[in-house]
């Protein structure tokens, strides 16, 4: 069995979220949200967790924790840019592997943020991320669920908010009811080398990026790798909303 990889993990923490706006201090069971990820990023061995945010209102709440801080620009347009600049500031090696982990993921399982490491330093991959099956189909035709196909040796072959692969005559007879077979639902975590980080963030934007708005498929679009594994625990729901913080507060509280 191989050891496990060594990581760092970075958390975009952006302080204007449009819907739930100061979403990383909003207090979940009396600990601001981005506290709870970062513990979990501890918790999955990361030899070093950051928070990569532009407001020092959340570099001033993690004073006190191991965590550490870079400060960086308001400007970016994606957390993958933030990260960019926090492997900048924090002077990591090209080779080092950095889990983006995003900062509305309370729940995010340990052995999940450990599962995407030892996806990509197990593939090869320029990177990697994780995805898990596909429950109802509701979900599969739910827009806000991202869907994703892979290859035989683990490597996506393309994410969509569509229902992919298209199972033409399963869905001729009926869409209430998932046809026999696997559909997988992408995990927004994403593992990557420091080199490549900045290489990505550096590309342009790619029409099939700009036509699903999903970040990842610059990379595809650019002819890179993107493995895929199946998270070892499920992921719970992440916050986004004064609904799903309600529920999150719940769920820490066992109701």
């Amino acid at each position: 069995m191989l050891d496990s990889a060594d990581f760092i993990v970075a958390i975009p923490a952006r302080y204007a979220a449009s819907r739930l706006p100061g979403k990383p201090l909003r207090l979940l069971g009396g600990t601001p949200l981005v506290i709870h990820v970062a513990q979990r990023a501890i918790a999955a061995g990361a030899r070093e967790v950051w928070v990569a945010t532009d407001d020092e209102r959340i570099r001033d709440a993690l004073q006190g924790t191991p965590v550490q801080v870079a400060m960086t620009s308001a400007a970016h347009a994606s957390g993958s840019d933030r990260l960019a600049e926090c492997a900048r500031i924090a002077g990591w090696s090209d080779e080092a592997i950095v889990v983006n982990l995003q900062g509305d993921e309370p729940f995010a399982p340990p052995a999940g943020i450990r599962a995407v490491a030892d996806a990509l330093a197990a593939s090869g991959a320029e990177m990697a991320t994780l995805a898990t099956p596909v429950e109802d189909a509701e979900a599969l035709f739910d827009p806000n669920t991202v869907k994703l196909v892979r290859a035989a040796s683990g490597d996506a072959l393309y994410f969509s908010r569509a229902p992919i692969p298209w199972h033409r005559e399963g869905f001729a007879q009926n869409r209430q009811a998932l046809p026999p077979g696997q559909w997988l639902r992408h995990i927004g975590i994403y593992a990557y080398r420091t080199g490549f980080l900045q290489r990505f963030a550096a590309l342009p934007p790619g029409r099939l990026e700009q036509a699903e708005s999903l970040e990842q498929l610059r990379a595809l679009e650019a002819g890179f790798r993107i493995a895929v594994a199946l998270t070892p625990e499920p992921f719970p729901p992440g916050v986004d909303t004064p609904e799903d913080l309600a529920r999150a507060e719940a769920r820490l509280g066992g109701a």
